[in-house]
């Protein structure tokens, strides 16, 4: 008997809530997550001191070799979970932030605020050295900051998702600019550090890093779930989210804060890594076959997207020299941008014809 997973729906009834649950955004949900955790789990073994499978297996288990344990639990294992969570992170964080603005390029790398929080830590290293200030809370710090300026900024009387992105744009430039003059008057070390940082890389990450990113990745999602359905409610206008009993502003303002927190925190821990939150709500959405993107499929393929890249940066080492995940995402990236060109080309030549 065959199954069809379209617009399903099912009901959900329980005593104190009711809902109709989508059957294929479940189900791709539950796949991509589960992908997501098979590649994690392949990743394990691989490193400077290869690993086979079974070796893993019984580290986390608690057997083996007690080297293999610590290889496992205290090196590894803290960076195949980052790729994992700061991926879903990354996903959730798009999605917010393209049915805010109703525009698939409304991504928190294209708006900027990434730039934002690498700007934070630049002035951080290279102006007040790094013990000055904690780097990863200049990065968190700067991320929010960003954002406030360009809400202020793209502010008239409400906030416009399209005044958004060129607001964005350009406060990404103009902070560009702040860093490229940083670096060019830096010292050689200091400059080869920013730089690193600026490639976005999970392999700095370790579980005094991990623990409070996971703490704050918990709040994140909460607060995004909390807040989807006036997320839902603010794609329809603003005049239908009033009717049906949503604020805009202070709903609007507080998926701000949720969606720019996302990036924050990943670019905090690893530096920023782009075109994971553009892609992966537009792959997601087509994948569930759904009219607007949807914060569970988008972790989803966030998760997916970021430890499919930390696999690839892995292997590639392992037959040449390590290379940041970061910039396996943009090269993806822009392929992804090349691809959805041409679709976007083919379309009008095809209604033309």
């Amino acid at each position: 008997m065959s199954v069809d997973f379209g617009y399903r729906t099912a009901p959900l009834r329980l005593p104190w809530f009711s809902a109709r649950l989508n059957v294929r955004l479940l189900v791709v949900s539950g796949v991509l997550f589960t992908l997501a955790t098979g590649l994690a789990l392949v990743s394990l073994p691989l490193g400077d001191f290869p690993l086979t499978l079974q070796e893993v297996l019984a580290a986390l288990t608690g057997g083996g070799k007690r080297f293999h344990r610590t290889i496992v639990l205290e090196w590894r294992l803290p960076i195949s979970l980052a790729a994992l969570v700061f991926g879903a992170l990354l996903g959730i964080g798009g999605a917010i932030f393209q049915s805010l603005t109703r525009n698939p390029l409304g991504s928190p790398d294209v708006i900027g605020f990434d730039a934002g929080a690498y700007t934070a830590v630049v002035i951080t290293i290279l102006v007040l050295g790094p013990g000055a200030w904690s780097v990863s809370t200049a990065a968190l710090v700067g991320g929010i900051a960003t954002a406030f300026v360009v809400y202020l900024l793209a502010y008239r009387g409400g906030v416009q998702g399209f005044r958004l992105i060129i607001v964005g744009i350009a406060v990404s430039w103009m902070l560009g600019s702040v860093n490229a003059y940083l670096i060019t008057r830096a010292k050689i070390e200091d400059a080869m550090t920013v730089g690193f940082w600026n490639a976005g890389t999970i392999t700095r990450v370790a579980w005094p890093t991990m623990v409070p990113a996971l703490a704050v990745a918990a709040v994140i999602v909460l607060a995004a779930v909390l807040l989807a359905p006036a997320l839902r409610r603010l794609e329809l206008g603003d005049d239908s989210a009033v009717t049906l009993g949503t604020r805009p502003g202070p709903a609007r303002l507080g998926l701000i804060v949720a969606g720019v927190a996302t990036v924050a925190v990943v670019t905090a821990a690893a530096g920023p890594i782009a075109f994971v939150a553009l892609a992966a709500p537009q792959l997601a959405r087509r994948l569930t076959r759904s009219p607007g993107v949807s914060l569970l499929a988008s972790a989803g393929m966030g998760a997916v997207l970021l430890t499919g890249s930390h696999l690839l940066s892995l292997l590639i080492a392992q037959a040449y020299r390590p290379v940041p995940v970061g910039l396996i995402t943009v090269c993806l990236g822009g392929c992804y941008l090349i691809g959805l060109l041409i679709r976007e080309t083919r379309g009008r030549y095809g209604a033309l014809t």
